[in-house]
């Protein structure tokens, strides 16, 4: 007897494979700063019929928005991951951007969307943003940085983040490592943690960064 359930997995399976056809060259045009790309352009590079796009998004400015959300996402959760067994929230915040300094050189296709979309981005519920306000919450709940406006303190790590990476796409041969820790000890003495406690939080082993790699493939 025929399994009459194996053609609509198939269907569901050719959907999925066309909105991540269609996010995948959205973010690519992203990267590139084309946001005015019009839909047949998109639909020609993620190899699908136009009619297919309207089956999974409304407009054009509805998958640059998902694009956007979904590449930053990505980002968001792999740190999460990566974190999740670190019970110092200083060191959490401090291993978070240290990594996100690293994925400028490493993933320079996200590092464009993050730089391109940076503003909005730090606003946004979804993303690296929230990670890195709650990271901040708990780190003053639990006395480890001495904060008085949540929102403005995201905001300097927004920026921090912002301009190191258009420094490391300005100046390749800068040290993205060295760079991206000299940065986050500033910031960790900016909420009051001592220089010599900045320096050894500074100073701790990474996770392995191919993981993350692993946790996009």
């Amino acid at each position: 007897m025929a399994d009459k359930t194996a053609a609509p997995r198939r269907a569901d399976r050719r959907r999925a494979r066309t909105r991540t056809a269609l996010v995948d060259a959205a973010q690519r045009l992203l990267a590139e700063g084309r946001t005015d790309a019009a839909i047949l352009e998109i639909t020609e590079r993620a190899d699908v019929g136009v009619g297919s796009f309207y089956n999974h998004f409304d407009s054009k400015e509805d998958l640059l928005r998902v694009a956007v959300e979904e590449a930053l996402e990505w980002w968001g959760a792999a740190m999460d991951r990566l974190t999740a067994d670190i019970d110092d929230p200083a060191v959490a915040y401090t291993q978070s951007f240290r990594m996100t300094g690293r994925l400028h050189r490493r993933h320079p296709e996200l590092s464009r969307i993050l730089l391109n979309h940076g503003l909005e981005l730090a606003h946004s519920d979804r993303g690296v943003a929230p990670r890195a306000l709650r990271d901040i919450r708990v780190a003053v709940d639990a006395g480890r940085f001495d904060v008085e406006d949540l929102d403005l303190a995201l905001a300097v790590t927004a920026g921090a983040t912002l301009a190191l990476g258009s420094l490391l796409h300005t100046q390749p041969d800068r040290d993205d490592a060295k760079s991206s820790d000299l940065v986050v000890r500033g910031l960790l003495r900016q909420f009051g943690i001592p220089a010599d406690e900045a320096g050894r939080i500074c100073s701790l082993d990474l996770p392995d960064l191919d993981v993350v790699d692993s946790l996009g493939s």
